[in-house]
Formats: structure tokens, C-alpha cells, sequence
């Protein structure tokens, strides 16, 4: 590899998911105490799922998370809870961003929406050459072993006695996961389903 592999960042907001600014910047003025400035919005395009954007207010900075605009599958875009599970997750796993703010009034920015910290870092797509780093079999060896070793990581992350345990129902969790999969997948199946039901 030469050179140092190129950061994911931000790009400008497709207008179809373009954020209000005057309700952000209310938002933020309250998250960040004492942020003054203009606020900017730029927007990670790459994802596909939840929209993630680049939000500033002068000086401060953050990640803002919120589902797709129109988006009818509720919860799988539930904004409330993946803030929670950030929330949970401090001081146990520290790969973790730090949340800052969630706001579930839909009136601000037509979603529920939270903010976390940013964290930079490359993001492997495709070969590898839009960021500078070849994909070798070394390298991609490397890359599996430490996902692997980051989820094992968190999977050891103790539930009892930390702010997980009040996360969700452990009971019946392995039938709710197929039965809410099956829902969705009927919900979203298009054509005929051939062996795949």
C-alpha cells in the first residue's frame, strides 16, 4: 500500500434528503451548550439503510442518524433504540461511538433522529483502489480475523449488571427474530419466491 488509505467522508446532501436547517440548528444549539456558528450538513452517501449525515454547529461536530424518508418498516429504522443500545454500550465496549443527543419529535426533521460522535475511519468498498488500500488476500485475512475478534469482543460483553439488562426481552428472542424476518420478507418479496420461502 502507498500513501495512507483514504478517510470515508462526506459529500454533498442529495436533495431528496435534504435536512431542515433552522429545526437542526435549534436541536443542536441545545445539544451542544455554548456551540454557536453556521450550521453545515453534508451527508455519507454510501450507506443502505439509515441516512447518515455530517452535521456541524460552528466549531462541534457530530454524526446525525435517521431513517429513510418514506420509509413504512418501523422497526427497522427505530432510531430511539439504536441510541439506546450506544447509551448501554459506553464504558463496556469501547469500539462504541459516543451517542450525544436523540430527538423523537418528528416535527424537527420529519423522523426521529439522534447524534453521535464522529469517528473516522476508512471504509473497505468494492477493490479497495477508491481509498487507496489494494485488497490482497493478506490483507483481506487480516481484515476478517479482526471483524471476527471485534464481534466475539462484544458478544463477551456482560449483560447482567450493566445498562444492557434493561434492553429488550431475552425470552423468546430466537423466535420474535424469525418470526419478525419472516414478516418483513413477506412484507418486501417482490415476483414469484421460488426456493427461497
Amino acid at each position: 500500500m502507498s500513501g495512507t488509505p483514504a478517510l470515508d467522508e462526506a459529500d454533498e446532501v442529495r436533495a431528496e434528503e435534504r435536512l431542515d436547517l433552522e429545526g437542526l440548528r435549534r436541536f443542536l444549539a441545545g445539544a451542544f451548550p455554548g456551540a454557536a456558528g453556521p450550521v453545515s450538513v453534508l451527508q455519507f452517501r454510501r450507506g443502505h439503510s439509515n441516512l447518515t449525515y455530517l452535521v456541524r454547529l460552528g466549531e462541534r461536530e457530530a454524526v446525525l442518524r435517521r431513517s429513510p424518508f418514506g420509509t413504512k418498516v418501523r422497526h427497522a429504522h427505530d432510531m430511539g433504540r439504536e441510541f439506546r443500545v450506544l447509551s448501554a454500550l459506553q464504558g463496556v465496549y469501547p469500539r462504541a461511538p459516543r451517542p450525544l443527543a436523540f430527538c423523537e419529535d418528528p416535527a424537527v426533521l420529519g423522523a426521529p433522529f439522534y447524534v453521535m460522535e464522529r469517528v473516522r475511519g476508512v471504509v473497505l468498498r468494492g477493490d479497495g483502489s477508491e481509498v487507496g488500500v489494494p485488497l490482497g488476500a493478506a490483507l483481506l485475512r487480516a481484515t476478517s480475523a479482526a471483524l471476527v475478534d471485534a464481534l466475539a469482543d462484544l458478544h463477551a460483553v456482560p449483560v447482567a449488571g450493566t445498562p444492557l439488562a434493561a434492553l429488550g426481552r431475552s425470552e423468546g428472542y430466537v423466535a420474535r427474530q424469525v418470526n419478525g424476518w419472516t414478516e418483513r420478507w413477506l412484507a418486501a418479496r417482490t415476483g414469484a419466491p421460488g426456493a427461497v420461502e
